[in-house]
């Protein structure tokens, strides 16, 4: 059977920051050996080799912020236009889907939609208007529409009546490293294997909810150390307001944590994780987080409870500063129960979600 040429279009980071990224290289790392796989991506030193078998197509990030963005998919796509010979192009992204009918001039097209970035409240005017354009064209769009959301797909068919494929997220198992790569964003005032809750997301802001979190605690009069791990450059301002918060709490802020095999050692060093998120696609990283076994207290919006259910996780409304700071009680008076949901959670995960398994129905799509 001939190998179909395959490339990955609307991926920024190769290796890896997260996000609709990590989704990429996972379904990549189990796509190398058998397929011809071709991503396009920022320049980075070490994206030819990250990958072995992997071609990779690299062009300079244009700091123009969501402009920037852009013009660097415009000149992803001239490139495949003009010299590209694939049998199918991957698109991902919303913020890349101006491109679609050209694309499907060149190759076979399946588009893949990771959410709605203009409901997270981030966004100006301008920029939601293209994401809202390029959702229609998404919607319009005659070839493969997938999300990693059931909650996606029904708000599609509900409000729109198109059919949108659902094809989850998942994980690779990480192996565990035997030497420690946490000490360069362990805090310099607190003591080695000292206790502490975690909270991590690939870029801090608002729909993260680290400021519901934060006046929970406070709420609480909490003592413990809070670490806290993420990008604080994308939102100053809301990294103002949540340091005003942390004021009478031990909170740290680690900045980004990379590899993940050192994002996964502080969680799994961690009492629990945290994950207060008001908007998700389908969360990359509380999959990872639960594939360590540890033990999660989430927000209940229907991304999450789509995945896991109250054997699995400690859920509490979102947004509600209230029942947060009672479901921190019960879980100091309930520490045996939590850790059970901790391990049923891992469970879960190696049985349904791991990318070995979810990788076939795309290879499924990509044969079709």
């Amino acid at each position: 059977m001939t190998v179909k040429k395959i490339a990955f279009f609307g991926i920024k980071y190769f290796p890896s920051r997260g996000g609709t990224s990590r989704v990429a290289e996972n379904l990549i790392r189990n796509m190398a050996k058998n397929h011809d796989v071709t991503i396009y991506c920022y320049k980075n030193k070490l994206a030819k080799t990250y990958i072995e078998g992997v071609k990779v197509i690299e062009f300079p990030a244009v700091k123009l912020g969501s402009i920037g963005v852009f013009i660097y998919y415009y000149i992803c796509y001239c490139h495949i236009r003009l010299f590209g010979t694939y049998d199918i192009v991957h698109a991902h992204k919303i913020d890349s889907f101006f491109f679609l009918k050209g694309l499907s001039k060149k190759a076979k097209v399946i588009a893949t939609v990771h959410g709605v970035p203009y409901k997270d409240g981030v966004w100006g005017r301008l920029a939601k208007s293209f994401f809202l354009m390029n959702e229609r064209r998404f919607l319009k769009f005659k070839g493969v529409k997938t999300a990693i959301s059931q909650p996606l797909c029904n708000y599609y068919k509900d409000k729109y009546n198109v059919d949108v494929l659902f094809v989850p997220n998942g994980i690779n198992p990480v192996e565990e490293n035997q030497e420690s790569t946490i000490e360069t964003f362990w805090p310099k005032t607190v003591p080695k294997d000292s206790p502490y809750v975690f909270f991590a997301a690939r870029r801090i802001m608002g729909i993260k909810g680290l400021h519901t979190m934060l006046k929970a605690y406070n709420r609480i009069n909490y003592k413990g150390n809070i670490f806290v791990a993420g990008d604080f450059d994308f939102n100053p301002t809301y990294i103002k307001e949540a340091k005003e918060l942390s004021k009478g709490l031990n909170v740290y802020y680690l900045g980004y944590v990379n590899p993940l095999s050192s994002l996964l050692e502080l969680v799994t060093k961690s009492e629990y994780f945290v994950f207060p998120s008001e908007i998700e696609g389908m969360s990359i990283m509380l999959l990872e987080v639960a594939s360590t076994g540890k033990p999660i207290l989430a927000s209940d919006i229907p991304e999450n409870t789509q995945v896991f259910d109250d054997n699995d996780v400690l859920f509490f409304k979102s947004k509600d500063i209230n029942d947060l700071s009672q479901k921190l009680k019960w879980i100091e008076n309930n520490k045996s129960a939590f850790v059970t949901m901790g391990k049923n959670a891992k469970t879960k995960v190696n049985n349904h979600y791991t990318w070995d398994k979810i990788t076939l129905e795309y290879i499924s799509l990509y044969n079709s």
